[in-house]
């Protein structure tokens, strides 16, 4: 194993932890506590809080494609890393003085503004810097440590699910975890009064910025064990839009498409899914050892459910699910895709189920939400992870970062495209014009139909795998 692959492992978990931690809150707390100094209230409607979350989301991961070309053409993966991991822990800074001094709003601007950039910079960087570390001789290894790699960052989102949530909402309450917690923490938090907030908004985002500060010093604490690739300088941009490049990139950005159909649906698990949540039954059932009968937050839900499947799922398909399907079904990258797809289509239909039941006057339990879940991180399995390395494995040298920032953009285009559609049915009220239901199942429909495009597309691509020729060895940078 590459000697700096824990670095980047211990570098991505805590990163990951910040950034997921930190979005985990964002729309609970703009639409519930964003507050100014004087305490006056500046919360937003659901709707146009769901618009600017997907906007934020987008922008962090559009950024990537400055990222990728600064790092591969002039300063090289570790010091564009280090750089802009400051301006993200610059940005958490900012988020901290909400409610403090000034404008709450324009704090909440400036600090998501530095944050998108900084973690969306460092991400092709970081995908790209794991590559980097393999060869031909070690390639075998690669998908194992993209896994693992993908592990590092839901084991971080994970914990961040359950904490930040609790920091920003948990009260005080007899019977409850917060009223377990609050005689551990009243030397901190000082004395609160029955069922009052026992952390608040500070906590909620201060404590992303403790692992953001983290996280940069892990990651140059293994400056000397990376294999470092230089930057190529103009040369690399001639390369890049080369008539060979650019029709390399003209075939990938069609596979790459579908993507931005996933992840426009994926991405409202931290929106739609968490407002259709308050609307939920969330008791724990009794039969749960230690946690049967606590009461999750709606913010919770998602972003808890959906990291802990990702750490049980992923060694689940690699040695389980994955050699079984091939045994009948030879996999590759593009089928692995589709499948994804599929999944995600039937776990958008259980979540417009819910939300029909729930128009109606039920309060079905979040159990049926969690089994939605559970379907659609399998097609996150199958759809990200496998993304990851198709993108880095169908990059020339020159252009891993390039590429991989050419992936992370499908992100933000999806994310791009529900915050305009969101925009474009909200009405002046504040409501929408696909109300309920109605919205849940125009996603299943959409990438339902892109699932049954995918599979005649995939059929007409032809891949081929770029990896390094020779063994890197460790320098100083």
């Amino acid at each position: 194993m590459p000697p700096g692959i824990p670095y980047i492992i211990g570098n991505e978990a805590a990163e990951r932890f910040s950034f997921y931690g930190m979005r985990s809150v964002l729309l609970a707390y703009m639409t519930v506590y964003l507050a100014n100094p004087d305490g006056t209230m500046a919360v937003l409607p659901e709707k146009e809080a769901e618009v600017w979350v997907h906007f934020f989301v987008g922008s962090a991961y559009f950024f990537p494609i400055i990222g990728g070309l600064l790092s591969d053409a002039f300063f090289g993966k570790y010091r564009i890393i280090i750089s802009l991991s400051m301006a993200y822990c610059l940005g958490h800074l900012c988020l901290a003085f909400m409610g403090v001094v000034g404008n709450t709003r324009e704090w909440l601007f400036v600090g998501l503004l530095l944050i998108a950039i900084g973690s969306g910079g460092i991400k092709p960087c970081v995908s790209a810097h794991v590559g980097d570390q393999f060869c031909k001789k070690n390639g075998r290894l690669l998908s194992r440590v993209f896994g693992w790699f993908y592990f590092s960052i839901n084991f971080g989102a994970f914990a961040s699910g359950l904490l930040t949530p609790f920091l920003l909402e948990g009260r005080n309450i007899a019977g409850t975890f917060g009223a377990q917690v609050y005689p551990w923490v009243e030397f901190l938090v000082g004395e609160k009064a029955e069922e009052e907030i026992i952390f608040g908004p500070h906590y909620a985002f201060g404590l992303p910025g403790v692992l953001m500060a983290l996280a940069t010093f892990v990651f140059w604490l293994g400056r000397n064990r990376f294999a470092h690739v230089p930057p190529m300088g103009v040369t690399y941009f001639r390369q890049v839009f080369s008539g060979e490049s650019l029709k390399l990139i003209g075939r990938l950005s069609i596979i790459f498409s579908f993507f931005i159909i996933f992840w426009s649906l994926f991405d409202q698990l931290g929106t739609s899914w968490q407002i259709q949540a308050r609307s939920l039954n969330r008791i724990i059932p009794d039969w749960i050892p230690v946690l049967g009968g606590y009461e999750l937050l709606a913010a919770q839900v998602a972003a808890v459910f959906n990291p802990l499947f990702i750490l049980l799922l992923i060694p689940v398909f690699n040695f389980l699910v994955y050699p079984l399907i091939d045994r009948f079904f030879p996999l590759n990258p593009l089928r692995k895709i589709s499948i994804g797809l599929f999944l995600s289509t039937f776990a958008f239909s259980i979540v417009a189920c819910v939300q029909v039941a729930v128009d109606n006057g039920a309060t079905p339990h979040m159990g049926w939400q969690v089994l939605a879940c559970l379907l659609l991180t399998s097609a996150e399995v199958m759809i990200s992870i496998t993304g990851l390395e198709f993108a880095y494995t169908q990059a020339p040298k020159a252009m891993k970062s390039f590429i991989l920032s050419l992936f992370l953009l499908t992100v933000s285009f999806g994310n791009f495209f529900t915050s305009g559609v969101k925009h474009f049915i909200l009405n002046d009220d504040g409501s929408s014009k696909l109300p309920g239901a109605s919205e849940f199942w125009f996603w299943t429909g959409l990438v339902g139909l892109a699932a049954v495009l995918f599979v005649f597309i995939a059929k007409s691509y032809k891949p081929k795998t770029y990896l390094q020729e020779e063994e890197a060895n460790p320098v100083d940078d």
